[in-house]
């Protein structure tokens, strides 16, 4: 049936050249004898998968088109060493019961936040034992089943500045409609302050929130609360308050360089009764959305229908448990993402330049140029990391043809266009792919 369709394809479309008369005699000629590679070619098409691994070689890490956080090694065989056969997901293996499938990650968050066990209060000022976490799919799930949760049918105090919009048309306000919390707006786009949060609350106030500008900025006259001083809100009037981190950074990105990006510990530390953050971002693991936070309120979203709805499968739970497990032993560079962001620019310069070296020709011009690295993934927008890049030209191709030839490569390479000139930045290209980007150039070179 593939073969049948391929040749049915192949033979419509020489007829359509036919028809729209752009084949003379000798074309026409070469093309009927080039019908059988013609077909075996839509054939490999046909029934190659859709979903293609493909060199990102733009230097954005978490970069959101390319799957955002790549995994490693040690997730990809924890979730073969799980799924290719039966597991205890929902299995107590001591008393032979049944079991809840989120204690297999909760434990590990508990020891990679174990440091604000003792710090975590609610909004009477009385101290908890430890913290919770619990996962469901992503973290738009997280924050619908949050506001749902603790808001339904009552009043959501947010900041005008905070309505954020990502990637996908995700809404705060939308979210918030759907959650049947009623969205409470105080301050201004670039102003607010303290009191307007205070003047706002009512009887009808369920919660404070505080979302996190992952993936914009606003500058010039410009007010926001400290976080402290929402915590201390919070506690006076007896409110939880919840902060969106989005991206949810487990470790101190200031070691690579990177400030104003607080971490999931800097938030509850802080006293913050509840953080939702995403898996596949800053965490470097695979697509979750995370709740953490008092165990009270951690315990009442876990009984809320919504949590089943919206919980993740066994590969996810197998994927995170991997990706702590590094946090766990302190092995950041264990995390693919992670180990992208330490990378420092003198390393990526040396590669850059054996590439270059292996893969410079008469028609190919490859140059090492200064540049910027960026995080991605609507993770600190104002971000950058110092690197190293590849400038690629071509003799009578322009940086379009150029690109679209890289992409045409197997695997498929992605590089950056900017100013007309194509660029490649080592830090999102494996070392192991090196030689097939190459290849790739190589290649390019000699169409």
């Amino acid at each position: 049936m593939a073969v049948r369709d391929a040749a049915r394809a192949i033979l419509s479309s020489l007829r359509s050249e036919i028809e729209a008369g752009n084949l003379d005699s000798k074309t026409l000629e070469l093309a009927v004898e080039q019908i059988d590679a013609a077909v075996d070619r839509q054939v490999r098409r046909d029934l190659r998968y859709s979903l293609r691994s493909v060199i990102n070689a733009t230097g954005v890490i978490l970069h959101t088109n390319l799957g955002r956080a790549p995994l490693s090694n040690a997730i990809l065989d924890h979730i073969a060493g799980t799924s290719l056969s039966y597991s205890n997901l929902e299995f107590d293996l001591e008393t032979g019961q049944r079991g809840k499938r989120d204690i297999h990650v909760d434990r590990l968050f508990r020891k990679v936040l174990e440091i604000v066990d003792r710090l975590v209060r609610d909004s009477s000022n009385q101290a908890y034992a430890e913290i919770s976490t619990i996962v469901v799919n992503n973290n738009a799930a997280a924050v619908l089943l949050a506001l749902n949760t603790l808001a339904e049918g009552g009043e959501v105090i947010v900041s005008r500045g905070e309505l954020v919009e990502i990637g996908g048309s995700f809404r705060i306000p939308d979210v918030m409609a759907k959650s049947n919390a009623v969205l409470r707006e105080v301050g201004t786009t670039n102003r607010t302050r303290i009191q307007d949060y205070e003047r706002a609350i009512s009887e009808k106030t369920r919660l404070l929130l505080r979302v996190h500008r992952s993936n914009f900025q606003i500058t010039g006259f410009t007010e926001q609360p400290e976080l402290d001083e929402l915590v201390q809100l919070s506690r006076k009037r007896k409110i939880p308050l919840m902060e969106d981190l989005g991206s949810g950074a487990l470790f101190d990105l200031r070691s690579v360089g990177v400030t104003g990006e607080p971490t999931v510990l800097d938030s509850l530390q802080a006293g913050v009764d509840l953080v939702t953050y995403s898996g596949d971002k800053l965490l470097g693991g695979p697509q979750a959305g995370m709740l953490s936070g008092r165990a009270d309120l951690i315990a009442r979203m876990r009984s809320n229908s919504l949590f089943r709805a919206l919980r993740v499968d066994k590969l996810t739970y197998a994927a995170l448990e991997a990706t702590l497990m590094a946090y766990v032993k302190s092995d950041h560079d264990a995390i693919p993402a992670v180990r992208m962001m330490r990378l420092s620019k003198q390393q990526i310069a040396n590669r850059a330049e054996t590439i270059v070296s292996a893969a410079r020709s008469p028609k190919l011009v490859l140059e090492l140029v200064d540049g910027e690295s960026l995080i991605g993934g609507g993770a600190a927008p104002s971000a950058s990391l110092p690197t190293c890049l590849i400038a690629v030209s071509l003799s009578h191709k322009d940086a379009d043809e150029i690109s679209k030839r890289l992409r045409a490569a197997d695997p498929p390479v992605v590089a950056r266009v900017d100013e007309g000139r194509v660029l490649l930045d080592l830090r999102t290209v494996f070392p192991e792919h090196d030689n097939s980007l190459i290849r790739a150039l190589q290649h390019i070179a000699s169409d």
